[in-house]
């Protein structure tokens, strides 16, 4: 007798959709793309972030490299934005915002994610660009995989379509907090388009990354920096499907001008079962 007769099969999970080498974009070799100096980040937030735009973030890690081009990315300022972890001065947590522009600010998420952030302005006037999204152009392999661990991945353009799942893709957690991103050997480093010098009175004006540019308010911001038109403070390429959907926030009692991540919520406890955020905010 088959011993495995009657026995029901395990089912096997299907193989990762990873897009072959000849589909992958081939944006980091793109001769356009160069490793900025820090002058370049030392500039108003709101114009780096723009032009951060069809920027390319690479890490390097013993496991090995991924590649993420972005696609949406929001700014965020000091005391004068109340949507920013900077609203309320300088702490331990949020101490890389008031260093070196160039740098990274990486944040853990109410205890759930991390999210990636890029230090811009002038020292000890804190402001930063959120990466929020974008499209793996090299390693998918290995961006699926840390997905896979934490989570579903539905498809190849949902692998870092939210900030949470970039940081996973890129493989960065709080350990990453400061690093420099202006050397082109460094384990994290920024390619951007050449020329693009935007100014506040451009508008953003420079090289097309890639797609028409719009922008709109902050996800998951509640409170006066969630203000549509005092912050429209986020941008994205249109007609990329990577770009992530724009959710409101609800007002945290108690904690006004406070950021969240959550989406709007009934009037109902949380549960156990209850379904956790899915999308980051400020820093």
């Amino acid at each position: 007798m088959n011993p495995a007769a009657g026995r029901t099969r395990a089912p096997v999970a299907p193989a990762p959709r990873v897009l072959p080498a000849d589909e992958v974009p081939s944006v980091r070799r793109d001769p356009a793309l160069v490793v900025p100096g820090r002058d370049w980040f030392a500039r108003d937030v709101r114009d780096v972030a723009r032009d951060l735009l069809g920027a390319v973030v690479t890490t390097r890690t013993a496991d090995g490299t991924v590649a993420v081009r972005l696609t949406e990315v929001e700014a965020y300022g000091g005391g004068d934005d109340p949507g920013s972890h900077a609203a309320r001065g300088r702490s331990a947590r949020n101490a890389s915002m008031f260093g070196t522009p160039g740098r990274l600010y990486v944040y853990r998420h109410l205890g759930l994610h991390h999210c990636v952030n890029v230090v811009t302005g002038p020292r000890d006037e804190p402001a930063a660009v959120l990466l929020r999204a974008g499209e793996v152009v090299e390693g998918a392999e290995l961006a699926w995989t840390r997905r896979s661990r934490v989570g579903r991945v539905g498809s190849h353009r949902d692998l870092a379509r939210g900030p949470a799942r970039l940081a996973v893709c890129l493989g960065v957690d709080r350990d990453w907090d400061g690093d420099d991103v202006t050397g082109a050997a460094a384990r994290c480093s920024v390619q951007v388009l050449e020329p693009v010098l935007s100014t506040a009175s451009e508008a953003g004006l420079g090289r097309d990354p890639g797609g028409r540019v719009a922008r709109g308010p902050r996800v998951g911001v509640a409170g006066p920096g969630g203000d549509a038109a005092r912050f429209p403070w986020r941008w994205w390429l249109t007609d990329e499907p990577t770009v992530s959907p724009y959710r409101r926030a609800a007002r945290r009692a108690g904690t006004p001008g406070a950021s969240t991540a959550a989406r709007p919520v009934r009037r109902r406890a949380r549960t156990a079962s209850s379904r956790p955020p899915t999308s980051a905010g400020a820093p």
